[in-house]
């Protein structure tokens, strides 16, 4: 299936592993340039070899987004780069997650800085381009900010504004002709969820299949899933098959979350 996406730029966020890093990949075979940031330069360098082998067109810039003045930095590289900007994905951040009483300021600012901040600033600097070319946000949130627990005070609460910020410039890119959507993952199989099985095999969890029983039994039983899942739809709501998405939140995580 063609998605319309060949010649398409679209800038992807903490893209130098995991869920990123497929994003990138998957949008570059459908035929997009694409620009990738995220702090680590090395990572990236090695994603865009890795895009190039594979006949895609890549570029990069390290930075960190948390910074006031980095989204800027970014549209500005892309559209030297490239000559504009079609498509943006938010997958930068992450929250910290334990107990509350015990999460202090720096945690909660340092939260929302990445996720929240820097998605916010992002899109605000390339919504002229979108506007100009009709082009698309998705944001990759959370399944917490849907569905909070006792753990999830900062990661639910950051993932919960993003979503509100998903509605809210849904409804203004009705007039602009932007479409903004979020895709909420649950558990991916990517280094974080790597290191949540070997901190559990260090808690004292007999071996690897044990970690993944009590993992996927906090999860209600649903199965872990693989960073393609997400890659690919982002894909379809970047593409002409997601024309007529606008302002959703789509759950992509095997049937944990329950709420309506």
């Amino acid at each position: 299936m063609d998605l319309g996406l060949k010649g398409k730029v679209a800038i992807v966020t903490g893209a130098s592993q995991g869920i990123g890093a497929a994003i990138a990949l998957a949008l570059a075979q459908e035929g997009c340039r694409v620009m990738i940031t995220a702090r680590n330069q090395a990572a990236l360098l090695s994603q865009v070899k890795k895009i190039h082998n594979l006949g895609g067109q890549a570029d990069m810039i390290s930075l960190d987004l948390s910074e006031t003045t980095a989204p800027q930095q970014l549209i500005d590289a892309t559209l030297k780069i490239f000559g504009g900007v079609d498509i943006i994905v938010g997958n930068a951040g992450s929250a910290r997650m334990g107990d509350f009483l015990e999460l202090t300021d720096d945690l909660w600012v340092e939260g929302f800085g990445l996720k929240f901040f820097g998605n916010m600033r992002l899109v605000r600097a390339a919504w002229p381009y979108l506007k100009q070319v009709q082009g698309s946000v998705t944001f990759i949130a959370g399944s917490a900010g849907r569905t909070p627990y006792e753990t999830s005070a900062i990661t639910g609460s950051v993932n919960a504004a993003v979503l509100n910020l998903t509605k809210t410039l849904a409804a203004r890119g009705l007039n602009d002709g932007v479409r903004v959507n979020a895709i909420n993952p649950g558990a991916i199989r990517t280094e974080r969820y790597i290191a949540r099985i070997e901190d559990s095999i260090k808690n004292g969890a007999k071996s690897v299949e044990a970690a993944e029983e009590q993992l996927a039994k906090d999860r209600n039983k649903a199965p872990v899933g693989e960073p393609h899942h997400v890659a690919h739809l982002v894909c379809f709501l970047s593409g002409t098959s997601g024309a007529h998405m606008n302002g959703a939140i789509l759950d992509i995580d095997g049937g944990k979350t329950k709420t309506l």
